[in-house]
């Protein structure tokens, strides 16, 4: 399709779109308006919210970059061995901790970080503070307010909490928010920014004590840029160790995101010296926190695709790697989601215009269209944009209420069209074929083609004179109802009106639609002409005496060749038969006159029917013609022994005339009202040299 072609559909189908009414158009601009904010406000409505979490976790998933260890964090853990040798679950043991947290300061850890609340009281609290206190290298202590963390903290333990930080001021110990967002129960943005008395967060305040202040990211509340380790196959946190190690030993050996040893050997300084000679501490950010079943468990994208949860201080490691490596994912403007979400409804409106081109050259809009409302989220998202609470479900779901409601605007008016010009044409055509004409217009196109036709004229006798005997207005009410009883004769029977020449009707069969019984239908109709002629004389008799009277139809039928097609030009055509097959069906119809019958048709026509009511009358030299014609006349009303001793008859013409009159004569004498059968035995006195009639 060209580009002009392509607007020229665009302007056509707009215009469909206006027509299709006022209060139509109105309610087709409320859904492409809602269509509008379902794509932009997907992410905060029921159902399409979730598909769009869905969504954003697997793009987040599948375009997650795949890295080797991070050495710069390490991860220092309770897990369910140090809980068993302690004997204690909730609150964690704070003597465990006191003896790692001395190790750790001796080995050039940049910063700690505690994910661990001290929000009740224990034995071991004096030692602790002590501990921290006397810490030279920079420690965060886990921290939250209950203003904004009221499922996870009560007051007495606030007040406790307070009391403890309190105890540390002015050391190197210092509170650090570890308030994770969550959404719906996931992780995926970092928390927004401390307000209040609310400290900074655990991970970057740690960065900010730990020298690399310059890179923690003011300012950023985005989503976490979650990364896979590239050694380890779907990674479950929740396994046990045993298990763990029973899958490292078929993988030949695998390396985990973060480096993650149990707290308890750090108690011994010696066993942690032997230990960090593989592992060493110094110049890395040690988070400490629990790492076992049920405690502190936390969803992200990326478990919500491997199965299991992962540790809450995970959570603060990642923010640590992505602060470290600069990634700042580029944030989306509430105006840019606007335009976007816009332009995919635009597209969508275009597409439903362009949708009544009505070939094949939709279907791979329409695939290109759906390719890119999923591509353009996943591109986003791979090359470093938060794509976090950018619509994607919301767009497809937008992008199809406002192509349903373009092309539903545009069918309404479409069938409003179709309705009126198949009324137009079922003037003039039968309803079937009137609809497949609409439905492939190039039936109807501008030229004209050679067809085998079946024509059927007719004649009201004497109406001419008639009419001027008449007013204008009754002369026009007696031609309407007369050429509307033919009319429905015609269509009735599967053919196609050309024209009304006055009181004269020209009819065809067999374009632009060829059917089977075309010749049967054509026949029936001819004669159905002639009875609607005869009972439109009684009802004009009946409507009003004192009229003079109606004359009767004649009919005349022949087959034969023809150029069926539009002729006149694009403003203005006419749907037409041209061609001798016209004249003679016309001269045939002029011709019962002088045979005092009504209806006639041609050989060539009659014997393409499968009636049996057909009588052979002679052949006749039509005005104006050189070469006879031989006469079928359709005489259901006949018996059908005379209608074959009438044909012996006049098979016997050309050998023994005299026989020939004979027989016709024998059969004049049985039905002496058959008055064209009288006519046809006068005519057998004066035959030419080709045995035929010359009719003058």
């Amino acid at each position: 399709m060209t580009e002009r072609s392509g607007e020229n559909f665009l302007i056509k189908n707009w215009r469909n779109v206006r027509e299709a009414g006022t209060q139509r158009l109105a309610l087709t601009g409320v859904l492409v308006l809602i269509a509008l904010l379902i794509a932009r406000y997907a992410w905060a409505l029921p159902v399409l919210g979730d598909a769009e979490r869905a969504f954003y976790d697997a793009r987040d998933y599948y375009t997650a970059e795949k890295v080797e260890t991070d050495q710069r964090i390490m991860l220092v853990a309770y897990d369910d061995e140090t809980l068993t040798m302690t004997g204690q679950r909730s609150p964690l043991n704070r003597g465990v901790l006191i003896d790692a947290l001395k190790t750790l300061d001796q080995m050039g850890a940049k910063a700690i970080g505690v994910d661990i609340l001290f929000d009740s009281p224990q034995e071991e609290d004096a030692e602790l503070i002590e501990t921290l206190r006397a810490m030279k290298t920079p420690t965060a202590i886990a921290y939250i307010i209950q203003d904004v963390n009221q499922d996870d903290i009560t007051y007495n333990q606030q007040l406790f909490l307070d009391e403890f930080m309190a105890e540390l001021e002015g050391s190197n110990a210092f509170p650090a928010s570890v308030r994770l967002e969550k959404d719906l129960g996931m992780t995926r943005v970092w928390s927004t920014m401390p307000t209040g008395d609310e400290p900074a967060l655990l991970s970057r305040a740690m960065l900010q004590a730990g020298g690399d202040a310059d890179k923690a990211l003011p300012g950023y509340e985005g989503a976490i840029d979650f990364r896979l380790c590239l050694r380890c196959d779907n990674p479950d946190a929740e396994q046990s160790k045993e298990e763990a190690l029973e899958e490292e030993a078929e993988q030949g050996g695998t390396e985990p995101l973060y480096t993650t040893l149990p707290i308890t050997l750090f108690q011994d300084i010696e066993v942690a010296q032997a230990i960090t000679a593989e592992f060493p501490l110094e110049g890395r950010y040690i988070i400490i926190g629990a790492d076992v079943v049920d405690t502190d468990r936390v969803s992200n994208p990326l478990t919500n695709f491997q199965g299991g949860t992962v540790a809450g201080m995970t959570i603060h490691a990642d923010k640590i790697s992505q602060m470290l490596d600069g990634r700042d994912l580029s944030h989306i403007a509430a105006w840019q989601i606007w335009l976007l979400s816009a332009l995919m409804i635009v597209m969508a409106v275009l597409t439903g215009l362009l949708e009544f081109v009505g070939n094949w050259k939709i279907y791979p809009i329409l695939a290109a269209q759906a390719a890119a409302v999923l591509a353009v989220p996943i591109l986003m998202h791979s090359n470093g944009v938060d794509t976090y609470e950018l619509p994607a479900a919301g767009w497809i779901v937008g992008w199809i209420i406002a192509f349903s409601a373009i092309t539903s605007a545009a069918r309404a008016s479409g069938a409003v069209q179709r309705n009126f010009a198949q009324g137009a044409l079922g003037k003039y055509l039968p309803r079937e074929m009137a609809q497949e004409i609409i439905d492939k217009p190039d039936l109807l196109a501008l030229h004209g083609e050679k067809k085998e036709i079946y024509v059927m004229f007719s004649d009201l006798e004497g109406f001419t004179k008639m009419s001027h005997a008449l007013t204008p207005e009754m002369v026009a009410k007696l031609l309407n109802r007369y050429l509307e009883m033919l009319s429905n004769v015609v269509l009735e029977h599967g053919g196609v009106i050309d024209k009304f020449v006055g009181d004269a009707v020209v009819a065809f069969w067999g374009a632009p639609i060829a059917k089977d019984d075309d010749a049967d239908r054509a026949a029936k109709a001819g004669y159905a002409i002639w009875e609607a002629g005869e009972a439109f004389r009684k009802e004009v008799a009946e409507m009003d005496p004192s009229l003079p009277p109606i004359g009767k139809t004649r009919v005349g039928m022949h087959f034969g060749e023809a150029v069926v097609g539009n002729f006149g030009g694009e403003s203005r055509i006419q749907y037409t038969a041209l061609g001798d097959s016209m004249n003679t069906a016309a001269r045939l119809e002029a011709a019962n006159k002088a045979l005092d019958t009504s209806v006639m048709a041609s050989r060539e026509f009659a014997e393409r029917t499968s009636l049996d009511w057909w009588r052979p009358m002679g052949k006749v030299v039509l005005r104006g013609r050189a070469r006879p014609v031989e006469l079928m006349e359709p005489a259901p009303n006949v018996d059908a022994v005379d209608r074959k001793a009438l044909e012996q008859a006049l098979a016997l013409v050309s050998t023994r005339r005299n026989s020939a009159i004979e027989g016709v004569e024998a059969l004049v004498e049985r039905n002496l009202a058959d008055k064209g059968l009288a006519n046809l035995l006068n005519r057998m006195s004066n035959l030419n040299e080709e045995e035929a009639y010359v009719l003058g």
